[in-house]
């Protein structure tokens, strides 16, 4: 029997078609069938998505493994998201990185469109810290006194 096999440990996580399962002791499977699936660190939990990149990337899992009502509101809230994102970026490669997702979801390459979103998460997470870390206060010259 053909397949996909996975390996699956104590509390992973997958999405199949629509359906949450939480595995509570390891497990072996074989998707025989054509699915949609997520699992392990692939799937962003709603609360994870705290950054204009992750609610992209959010945007597009649901459009993908959602229910088949959640997956056209969630293609088109990614198009919006999208579409703000590159109004708002100064950045070329993001700008085509987010264009390139956008289209992978619209012709239905929605696992390509994820791995463009990871990538533009891994972008705003470069862009996030080196901003903050341009915030700090430059390290004083010298020695530093020693308290009173």
């Amino acid at each position: 029997m053909a397949g996909l096999g996975i390996r699956l440990e104590t509390d992973d996580r997958m999405i199949i078609n629509g359906a949450a399962i939480h595995f509570l002791s390891p497990a072996q499977i074989r998707l025989v069938n054509k699915a949609r699936f997520l699992f392990g660190r692939q799937i962003m939990r709603p609360e994870d998505a705290s950054s204009p990149a992750r609610r992209i990337y959010y945007a597009l899992q649901t459009a993908y493994v959602g229910t088949p009502e959640e997956q056209m509101r969630a293609l088109e809230e990614a198009r919006y998201l999208i579409s703000i994102f590159i109004r708002e970026t100064t950045s070329e490669s993001a700008r085509t990185l987010l264009t390139g997702a956008l289209q992978a979801a619209v012709t239905g390459d929605h696992y390509r469109a994820l791995k463009y979103a990871r990538r533009i998460i891994r972008h705003e997470d470069a862009i996030l810290s080196s901003v903050s870390a341009s915030l700090l206060p430059e390290e004083p010259d010298g020695e530093i006194p020693a308290p009173l």
